[in-house]
């Protein structure tokens, strides 16, 4: 994008003045210190929230002023062509070398390494995990800290990775728990599996202390987490969002504002529920073939080309047909998962008969000791009730 030429410039790094609309309604005020920033060019440091409330009015319709037009020129407008018909996206933006203070509570398998990717691009990282904070974590920059109140009462940002709902609770507030530690303006970002209606709850009572509140599950895995390709769901105001986005995108590649707070959770609830029944189909059908007497191999490999294909078909298909079921992702995470899809439905009164017959696979494989088998081992569920196994020769 090209720098306006326009009188005064605005340097990097100053707040910049307030925005209004037309009718001289504040859209949104200046920017705090401590807030990211967009790069524009070689002349410009952003505020990001400032970017998000110009480009949101601007699809609006409605008019900003201040900044001498240079905020129509960030929302995607000018002088001569003042309502665009779609707002481009700022193609061009690089976060700012700003060092942030931020927290990140849960080094697991996933937490470790999207952890490591905050503290390689500079920021400065105040961490607690359960047992304990990985050695390298620390050896990397990071601060242990000895509880979530501690990190909240040091970052601005705190991300939170943890297994379960009730973890999130604990993190959250327990005595020593992340909110006794939140001073008004600081930011939660809870990028856990958990439930969406408590998602809501949490929301509330953070919101109440006067700070904001996002939920970012992901979804790709280990291997996502530590090539910084996961995909994110998030859920929560957009300005906060715009906010936190060049964070998210140190961890992740396809990042997407669903809507308000649950919403993030919501989707990757839905997520899984697609994800099992799609690895239920595909199983399905080549225990069918192979028991049919065909080749299961070359059934997936022509399936492949129609419009049977999916991604399932081809990573999981081949697994089954390998034998390959070491985890990547293992039943028992997918199975809470389901419990979360479950239980939701039935606080909302809707039917989930094929999410709970998958889930029922699952817990079939689990009593055979399989709980950390990966799930698309969810074949070997049905391969037990046929007495038949993919790549056991028809008799």
């Amino acid at each position: 994008m090209s720098s306006p030429s326009v009188p005064g410039r605005f340097r990097p790094r100053l707040n910049l003045q307030t925005l209004t609309r037309g009718d001289g309604s504040a859209l949104f005020k200046d920017a705090e210190p401590r807030d990211m920033r967009y790069r524009i060019g070689r002349d410009f440091e952003v505020p990001a929230p400032l970017v998000a409330a110009a480009r949101l009015a601007w699809q609006r319709g409605e008019r900003v002023e201040g900044g001498g037009g240079w905020w129509a020129e960030v929302a995607g407008a000018s002088a001569s062509h003042p309502r665009p018909r779609e707002p481009p996206l700022i193609k061009d933006q690089v976060m700012t070398t700003q060092s942030l203070k931020l927290g990140f509570i849960g080094l697991g398998i996933m937490g470790t390494p999207m952890a490591g990717h905050l503290l390689k691009a500079g920021h400065q990282l105040f961490v607690h995990s359960v047992p304990s904070v990985p050695a390298d974590v620390v050896k990397a920059g990071a601060t242990a800290c000895g509880s979530g109140r501690e990190v909240a009462l040091q970052a601005d940002i705190i991300f939170i990775m943890v297994p379960d709902t009730p973890h999130v609770g604990d993190v959250l507030f327990s005595e020593s728990g992340v909110a006794s530690g939140l001073t008004k303006g600081k930011t939660v970002v809870d990028m856990s599996s958990i439930s969406p209606i408590e998602t809501k709850v949490y929301a509330k009572k953070i919101n109440a202390l006067g700070c904001d509140y996002l939920d970012a599950p992901v979804s790709g895995g280990e291997v996502g987490a530590k090539n910084a390709t996961l995909s994110i769901m998030v859920g929560g105001p957009e300005a906060t969002f715009a906010q936190v986005k060049p964070l998210f995108e140190l961890m992740g590649k396809n990042i997407t504002l669903v809507g308000g707070n649950g919403d993030g959770q919501t989707a990757k609830v839905a997520n899984q529920i697609i994800v099992a029944l799609n690895i239920e189909a595909v199983a399905e059908a080549l225990l069918f073939a192979a028991k049919a007497g065909a080749d299961p191999a070359r059934v997936r490999q022509a399936l492949m080309g129609g419009f049977a294909s999916s991604k399932i078909l081809e990573v999981h298909g081949e697994r089954m047909v390998k034998r390959t079921f070491d985890p990547g992702f293992r039943i028992e995470l997918h199975q809470k998962d389901l419990n979360l899809a479950l239980s939701s439905a039935r606080a909302l009164g809707v039917s989930l008969p094929n999410t709970a017959t998958a889930q029922e696979l699952f817990n079939s494989c689990a009593a055979h000791g399989g709980k950390g088998w990966d799930h698309s081992a969810m074949v070997r569920a049905l391969e037990m009730m046929s007495n038949y196994e993919i790549g056991q020769k028809a008799g």
